[in-house]
């Protein structure tokens, strides 16, 4: 077993209203206005019951839901602005309270660049658990998102991506690729076994949904019933829309974000409509479409101040926000995958973002390359440093040292120097020289280091107990193909004997399993 490091958020000294409150306002009504007015399209008869019954317009026959500004505002003022996001190590538990920002990994990819053959293949549950690994070795890396989908594992994907993820991190794990009632009752008893009790799971819920919506100004039935399961049971969830401007939204950042806006509020306000206080969290990612190709960009000169905007909508109405840091267009590592994450997490943070995501995938979002996701940590760090409170106290200042040194002398010969340089932080595949002296490639060292840590970190296994549980869980939703949907039913299995208990080390071929995915 391999410990995992301390997790190392950004904390910036200040931050920064960059869209002001004028601006952010505007945005707001439009999005109240667009919401009673033009409404969403809804296909879930759960969901449509429960807006009917909190004020909303409903059209039976169309499907779309149209919302007063008030029945709005009303339901949101119920959402915690603040929360804690638990993880398996209480250690590594995040306290979404504004002091600092937390970013994932990205999901979820459906290819891998294989470590070994340096081959593009589809992505299986293996690599899912790979992935969770080298995460949980990165402080850089908050949350864990599976980064890559359960291909070997159609019919239940979502649910052995859960179970690699837990067993190979510590951390908090976010899935994104949640759908339906029945299948989220199956991860709702999978964060159940994870908690010591009902109490610590919705003080500290070691597990959180994301559900996109359809762009324009709709929503999917299984991700809305999916929320409304993860709500019941006090499990974080939140909506991202990925409206892109030109072809899912108008060609104007704006106006795209603007609707963006709307498709998530109005499923917020749907979870607080049934579930009052529930923790919730808006995510805004907006892309834009190139006029000549038709492709849809993660990343683009025009969109960088959607992810901003987003940030600030979320803290206007009351709740945390995901934002879009990471994600990039680039099909390799380098120049093109750095430089629009930088631009985007360095505003994003200044803005007081809660979390971000997206580290590790490339080519828009569909491709995990180990070395990638070590590259954008190296970056997160940069950002970080950047960020942090600058020290101005009197050893910082080091007047005594400047003063003996004096005019023409040098600090080579002073332990401050020695003291000081070793305080210092740089980056390990940036600053360093190779053996001869030579300047060392950053993608080559960024390879090498994702593979040692993929052959050496193991974290702290599920104990015997927990496992056995999980596996239980996995055995009876795959031998399940449609269990009564039902809003607010139990329909998962009940947990068995011993649920909850720990203490016991994992054999090695628990171990063993969880490092394979199986």
């Amino acid at each position: 077993m391999s410990a995992t490091p301390p997790l190392a958020p950004i904390r910036p000294a200040a931050h920064l209203a960059l869209l002001g409150d004028a601006r952010v306002s505007a945005l707001r009504q439009a999005t109240l206005g667009l919401l009673e007015d033009v409404g969403v399209h809804c296909p879930s008869e759960v969901a449509l019951a429960i807006y009917a019954e909190h004020g909303a317009r409903v059209d039976r026959e169309s499907g779309v839901v149209r919302i007063p500004a008030d029945v709005v505002t009303g339901a949101m003022a119920r959402a915690p602005r603040t929360y804690t996001m638990g993880a398996r190590s209480p250690a590594h538990d995040l306290a979404l309270d504004g002091t600092a920002m937390y970013v994932a990994t990205d999901g979820c990819g459906i290819e891998t660049v294989d470590p070994a053959t340096r081959e593009r293949r589809a992505s299986a549950k293996a690599d899912v658990a790979a992935s969770a690994r080298l995460a949980d070795a990165l402080p850089a890396v908050g949350f864990y998102w599976p980064l890559v989908s359960a291909q070997d594992h159609p019919a239940t994907a979502p649910l052995h991506e859960i179970d690699a993820a837990v067993r190979n991190t510590v951390k908090h794990v976010q899935t994104e690729t949640l759908m339906g009632a029945a299948t989220a009752r199956y991860a709702v008893e999978i964060a159940r076994v994870l908690a010591a009790d009902e109490a610590d799971l919705r003080t500290r819920p070691p597990l959180s949904s994301l559900v996109c919506c359809i762009a324009p100004l709709a929503q999917d039935a299984g991700g809305l019933e999916s929320a409304l399961v993860f709500a019941e049971a006090g499990l974080p969830v939140g909506f991202m829309s990925m409206a892109c401007a030109g072809s899912t939204g108008p060609a104007s950042i704006a106006g795209t974000i603007v609707q963006g806006d709307a498709e998530i509020v109005a499923a917020l306000t749907l979870v607080q409509m049934a579930h009052p206080g529930a923790p919730v969290f808006h995510s805004l990612m907006t892309g834009v479409m190139h006029p000549r190709t038709g492709a849809h960009l993660c990343t683009s000169r025009p969109g960088d101040v959607a992810y901003v905007a987003g940030v600030e909508l979320a803290h206007a109405w009351g709740v945390p926000t995901l934002a879009g840091v990471f994600g990039t267009d680039a099909v390799e590592p380098g120049w093109q995958q750095a430089e629009a994450a930088a631009v985007a997490l360095t505003l994003c943070a200044l803005a007081g973002a809660e979390t971000g995501s997206g580290m590790g995938l490339l080519d828009a979002c569909t491709v995990w390359c180990p070395e990638a996701l070590v590259l954008d940590a190296d970056l997160h760090e940069r950002v970080r440093a950047d960020l942090e409170a600058f020290d101005t106290g009197p050893e910082a200042l080091a007047l005594d040292i400047i003063r003996a040194v004096g005019p023409r002398g040098h600090y080579l010969d002073v332990r401050h120097t020695r003291d000081g340089l070793r305080r210092m932080s740089f980056s390990r595949l940036t600053e360093q020289l190779a053996t001869d002296g030579s300047r060392r490639d950053p993608v080559a060292v960024a390879r090498a280091e994702a593979e040692r840590i993929l052959a050496t970190h193991e974290p702290e296994p599920l104990d015997d107990a927990r496992a056995r549980e999980l596996d239980r869980i996995l055995r009876a939703a795959d031998g399940d193909r449609g269990p009564t949907a039902g809003h607010g039913t139990s329909g998962a299995p009940a947990p068995a004997a011993g649920h909850g208990t720990s203490g016991a080390t994992a054999p090695a071929a628990t171990r063993d399993r969880g490092r394979s995915g199986a």
